[in-house]
C-alpha cells in the first residue's frame, strides 16, 4: 500500500502551531464554540447577498469539475461563496457547517433563489462521518482555519467522495514593503504561518495522490481616506 512520501516535518503539528496567536495560545474562536456561533451570528448579517468579487475565477474552475447530475457535498459553506453556484448545476447539494448561523441564512437564502434539491447538516466536519462514496463530489474552500484535526478531516473528504475531493485554500504573496521592514528595521512581521503546502504534503502523507492548481485571484480594496490606506498596509 502506497503510503506517501515521508518528511522530517510534523505539518499536522504546523499547521496546529499556526492555529494559535502571536503570543503562543490558541484564540478563543478555536477552542469555544459558543464564540464561534456568536461570530457568525453577528458577521452573516453583513455579507447576506453580497459574495466575494475575488471568488468568481475560483467558482468558475469549481463549476468545470461538476456535473449535472453529481449530488455534491459541500464543507463550511460560509456565506454562500460557492454554494448557490453548486445548487444550481448539481443535482443535489448537502452543506455540513458548525454554524447554526451560516445553515439558517443558507436555507433561507436557497429557499428564496428556488433551489430545492439542498439539504443542511449542523456538524463539525473533522467529527461527522458520512457514508463511505456517498458523494460523486466533496469540496470545502476556505474553511479548515478552525480544524485542529485537520488529518481526520482530509480524510473524511476523501472517504465521502466518489470522484473528486476539492479542498481550496487562498492565500496570497506577502506585501513587499513588509520584507524591507523586518529586514532593514529589525521589525518583528506577522507574516502568514499556514498556506497551502501544508495541506498537499499532509495528502501524500496519508496516502492521498493530490494534485495541485494555482489559480490566479484579485482582490480590490478600497479605503475612505489616504490615512485609512496607510494604517490598513503597514499594520504589522
Amino acid at each position: 500500500m502506497y503510503h506517501g512520501v515521508r518528511f522530517d516535518m510534523n505539518f499536522k503539528q504546523l499547521w496546529q502551531e499556526g492555529m494559535k496567536d502571536w503570543n503562543g495560545e490558541l484564540p478563543e474562536r478555536m477552542t469555544d464554540d459558543s464564540k464561534e456561533e456568536a461570530f457568525w451570528e453577528t458577521f452573516i448579517p453583513k455579507k447576506a447577498n453580497a459574495l466575494d468579487d475575488y471568488a468568481a475565477a475560483i467558482r468558475t474552475e469549481l463549476l468545470r469539475l461538476i456535473e449535472p447530475g453529481d449530488s455534491v457535498l459541500e464543507v463550511g459553506p460560509g456565506w454562500g461563496n460557492y454554494t448557490f453556484a453548486a445548487a444550481e448545476k448539481a443535482s443535489a447539494l448537502t452543506c455540513v457547517d458548525s454554524s447554526r448561523s451560516v445553515l439558517d441564512y443558507l436555507q433561507e437564502e436557497t429557499r428564496r433563489q428556488g433551489l430545492p434539491h439542498t439539504r443542511f447538516i449542523h456538524a463539525k466536519w473533522e467529527e461527522y462521518m458520512p457514508p463511505a462514496e456517498s458523494f460523486d463530489v466533496v469540496f470545502g474552500i476556505n474553511c479548515y482555519y478552525r480544524m485542529q484535526q485537520i488529518d481526520r478531516a482530509l480524510l473524511n473528504m476523501n472517504h465521502a467522495a466518489k470522484r473528486l475531493a476539492i479542498i481550496g485554500l487562498t492565500s496570497g504573496p506577502e506585501k513587499p514593503h513588509l520584507y524591507e521592514i523586518h529586514r532593514q528595521l529589525g521589525c518583528k512581521i506577522k507574516f502568514q504561518r499556514r498556506d497551502y503546502i501544508y495541506l498537499t504534503n499532509m495528502l501524500y502523507e496519508l496516502g492521498i495522490d493530490a494534485n495541485c492548481k494555482i489559480i490566479d485571484i484579485q482582490r480590490t480594496y478600497r479605503y475612505d481616506s489616504e490615512e485609512q490606506l496607510i494604517k490598513a498596509r503597514c499594520r504589522l
